[in-house]
């Protein structure tokens, strides 16, 4: 079932230089040089921290709320037990999201288990970074407005004109700042022009390894980093 009919959350395009595998897509040289040399006149360049969970929303139709997948599924069918500990957390939480217009949904990472970075939190399990109607983006700074200090956020890096990529790395250094214990995975570059959210980028480092400590891939069982879970 999915309650939108579509995917909760595309693919954000790589930096050139960020690690990719065969089914990423990389930025083209013209939109990578706003974000990394040269802004266009009245764009606004925000980078942030890219947090390494799992991405998921809540969609709101006006009636209820749906803990969904990126895929649009709903977390509480998936057979991932992180999706139904996400599903539990909102139905617990349900109230943080009643600013939610009808057809909204508030995208973000889910932190309940390691995948690829261990974190020592020291704030909530879900990282919210969108909401979304359609396809059209909140601008940042009416994002953080409405969101209204319920969730934690991530680390603001950069807000201004252009951020190269070794700015960036200097500003969120090795372990980021959320509490990881490995190395950060990454930033993600988002520009705003006229009051809307133009594009997005990231960049992830060389070094990241998706999901070494997911069970299927590790062969070990779960780290929870929120509570647990079966």
């Amino acid at each position: 079932m999915k309650p939108m009919g579509k995917k909760s959350y595309g693919s954000i395009p790589h930096l050139p230089g960020s690690r990719q595998d065969r089914t990423d897509i990389g930025l083209n040289e013209g939109q990578a040089k706003i974000l990394l040399v040269k802004e266009r006149k009245h764009d606004i360049v925000i980078v942030q921290e890219k947090l390494d969970g799992s991405n998921v929303s809540v969609f709101f139709d006006g009636m209820e709320y749906f803990p969904l997948t990126r895929s649009g599924n709903l977390a509480s069918s998936s057979k991932f037990p992180h999706h139904r500990q996400f599903a539990t957390w909102v139905r617990h939480n349900w109230d943080k999201f009643r600013f939610l217009q009808p057809g909204e949904r508030i995208c973000g990472e889910w932190l309940g288990m390691a995948h690829g970075t261990i974190y020592e939190l020291s704030h909530g399990p879900f990282v919210p970074f969108d909401i979304i109607k359609d396809s059209i983006r909140e601008p940042y700074s009416s994002f953080v407005v409405r969101t209204d200090n319920q969730f934690p956020l991530p680390k603001v890096l950069h807000i201004g004109g252009a951020c190269g990529i070794e700015k960036a790395e200097e500003l969120l250094g090795n372990y980021g700042h959320h509490g990881a214990k490995d190395r950060a995975e990454g930033s993600v570059w988002r520009v705003e022009n006229a009051g809307k959210v133009d594009f997005l980028a990231k960049y992830v480092r060389k070094d990241k390894v998706d999901g070494k400590y997911i069970p299927e891939v590790s062969g070990n069982p779960p780290i929870w980093l929120y509570g647990e879970y079966k």
